[in-house]
């Protein structure tokens, strides 16, 4: 791709985040972005078939815009199972608060919008693939729960580092970020990880 055209898709991402965030899903058509970036419907779908493949490549540019391979490198090189569940729940906790306003413009759009719908479920994926990761690696140190299948266990761990989950405690409940990311990486130990003499 010449540099005008990495420019404009770029452009293109840029704009598309702006608009998820700024909180009227419903303005995130493609011909709302192209406006914002000053091309044509054309040029929008000439870098992305699909208003999803947009969704979800404008997802990613923000999780590289906030050093998300970074923020995991932790996770990934742990040593144990038990210091991987630790580092991948607190950079979840961590991580949460930043993408609250994408995340809540992509579950505006879900229930309505198959493009957008496809786009979270990709991106959810991508982080059940981590909570995976971390059971795999308890699993192989012997240190998962017992009655717990891997499947069984990363349904649990994905389930409680939902968004959902951090907006009822946060929002709801009144938890400090400090208070979620103790709570929730105790919760996650509590319940995947064998205890003492079992």
């Amino acid at each position: 791709m010449s540099r005008d055209g990495s420019e404009t898709r770029e452009k293109i991402l840029s704009c598309t985040l702006d608009l998820l965030e700024a909180g009227d899903p419903a303005r995130v058509r493609m011909s709302d972005i192209a406006k914002a970036a000053g091309v044509s419907r054309q040029a929008v779908y000439l870098h992305f078939p699909s208003r999803a493949d947009l969704l979800i490549a404008a997802t990613r540019l923000d999780d590289e815009r906030r050093g998300v391979a970074e923020r995991l490198a932790a996770s990934r090189n742990a040593e144990t199972g038990r210091e991987r569940l630790d580092a991948y729940t607190a950079c979840w906790a961590d991580y949460l608060p930043e993408i609250h306003g994408l995340a809540k413009a992509f579950l505006a759009m879900v229930e309505t919008d198959e493009e957008a719908a496809r786009a979270w479920n990709a991106r959810m994926q991508d982080m059940r693939e981590g909570c995976e990761a971390a059971v795999e690696a308890l699993k192989k140190d012997g240190d998962l729960a017992p009655g717990l299948t891997v499947k069984t266990a990363t349904d649990l761990y994905w389930m409680l580092l939902s968004i959902r989950n951090w907006e009822l405690l946060t929002r709801q409940c009144g938890w400090s970020r400090k208070d979620y990311k103790k709570h929730v990486m105790a919760a996650a130990r509590r319940l995947l990880v064998r205890a003492a003499g079992d």
